[in-house]
């Protein structure tokens, strides 16, 4: 083999080597999609009264893509809702003070170049991973159904 070409191939197995581990963490990011079959406004207003309903805590919800138009940015339709229940929020906060980056929960609603509705949402098994968090499955599982409960609302009824 040529030193150039064992240069090449080298350097290829390299940029193999970073590339497959990269792939891997971006497909395993914790992040769930659940696809909407109604408007974006539709799909946050249903949400959000079904957050009501459930008596969870509504904290705020963000425009994305309002604020990026007032800095003369362009940004395909994007909204973030914030909302939880303290009583079981702060159980992965004692479990790990670091997990306070990741609540209260948030649901975001994007809209693809296809005009497609998105609830996007960070798997709560993700979290506890992320944090270390051991010790408290049946309530991040609790969280996870309630998510998955709410964000049912955004499919048709049967």
């Amino acid at each position: 083999m040529t030193p150039s070409l064992r240069s090449l191939v080298t350097g290829s197995l390299l940029a193999l080597s970073i590339a497959l581990p990269m792939q891997a963490q971006a497909r395993d990011n914790g992040v769930q999609r659940v696809k909407s079959a109604y408007s974006m406004e539709e799909s946050i207003a249903r949400v959000k009264a079904d957050i009501a309903a459930k008596g969870i805590t509504f904290f705020n919800e963000i425009d994305q893509t309002a604020l990026a138009a007032k800095n003369g940015i362009a940004l395909r339709r994007s909204t973030l809702l914030e909302f939880g229940n303290p009583a079981l929020g702060t159980q992965f906060i004692t479990g790990n003070p670091d997990a306070g980056l990741d609540w209260p929960v948030r649901l975001l609603f994007t809209q693809d170049d296809g005009g497609q509705v998105w609830a996007v949402w960070t798997d709560f098994a993700w979290i506890a991973q992320r944090h270390g968090i051991t010790s408290r499955d049946a309530q991040f599982n609790m969280a996870t159904q309630v998510v998955r409960s709410i964000t049912s609302t955004l499919k048709p009824a049967p």
